[in-house]
């Protein structure tokens, strides 16, 4: 089996009648969620601050992978490593010297990841921005030449990023067959554009990208039978993506934000409700409306 096959989003089939029914349904939740008051301590928040597209790429290429832990402690370190790089971070790192970029991290960390990890992340960013020019016009090329097959272009842009022959420990590789939650992630915020979504990134569609899954999602996407595996690896990212794009072709991650936030702003076992309404997500606009 080719690369390319391996990583391929299968086609799924859906009645017409289903698919409208949960298309209407996940349309009503995103109009209701997906708001910017929304966002709270969602670390999507940390991105949007910055206009300038080079400084939001990088905090959101740092936001995304630092998204593990609890809620307070990830919001609490991001603002620790946000004042070392500065309110210009993208200069920071470019024109820093990698002895400067070190004794500025020399004492960060959020949990395991200590400041030598962040430092290795964005020196290989100013190595392919030196190379190719931004990190989005690097992804863009690779899509190219892969015809469009993201997690392929993906793995390549994550070797890219690599200095002296090794993998960043704070990017996971797409080509290991892990689910790749945060790298996914990275790219819902840069590459989709909407009241929570900062984007920016406008060379690569949104109909490309794939659902960011963790447990949460992973039990989302079984109550919708969209997927039966029994682990949040890359079948059930391929099965999950598959399932809301037979939904929304052309923006099949335009939900993620919403049903995770449902769950949070209602305390509502999303999964649960799926579940037991035999994957129609019916049950789940009740209610949200009733919250």
């Amino acid at each position: 089996m080719s690369a390319a096959h391996r990583f391929a989003v299968p086609r799924r089939r859906m009645s017409p009648a289903r698919r409208d029914h949960l298309r209407g349904v996940l349309d009503a939740l995103y109009e209701r969620y997906t708001h910017a008051p929304r966002i709270g301590m969602d670390p999507i928040a940390f991105p949007r601050r910055f206009e300038v597209l080079a400084d939001r790429e990088i905090v959101a290429l740092l936001a995304a992978p630092l998204a593990y832990g609890r809620v307070a402690q990830i919001s609490r370190n991001m603002e620790a490593l946000l004042h070392r790089l500065g309110p210009e971070p993208s200069r920071f790192v470019m024109e820093s010297p990698p002895a400067a970029l070190r004794r500025a991290l020399s004492t960060f960390r959020h949990r395991w990841t200590d400041g030598e990890a962040v430092v290795g992340l964005l020196l290989g960013v100013r190595r392919l921005r030196e190379a190719e020019g931004s990190l989005e016009a690097a992804l863009s090329r690779r899509l190219a030449v892969r015809e469009e097959a993201l997690l392929p272009a993906l793995a390549d842009w994550v070797q890219a990023l690599r200095i002296n022959g090794r993998p960043s420990r704070l990017l996971a590789d797409p080509a290991g067959g892990s689910a790749c939650k945060r790298l996914h992630l990275f790219l819902r915020w840069m590459v989709r554009e909407d009241a929570v979504d900062p984007g920016g990134w406008r060379s690569i569609s949104p109909r490309l990208l794939m659902v960011p899954v963790d447990v949460h999602m992973h039990r989302v996407g079984r109550g919708l039978r969209f997927t039966r595996s029994r682990q949040a690896g890359l079948r059930a990212v391929l099965e999950i993506t598959a399932g809301f794009r037979a939904v929304n072709e052309t923006d099949p991650v335009r939900y993620d934000f919403a049903l995770t936030r449902f769950g949070i702003v209602g305390s509502t076992d999303v999964a649960k409700l799926l579940s037991g309404a035999g994957g129609d997500a019916q049950r789940l606009l009740d209610v949200a409306l009733a919250n």
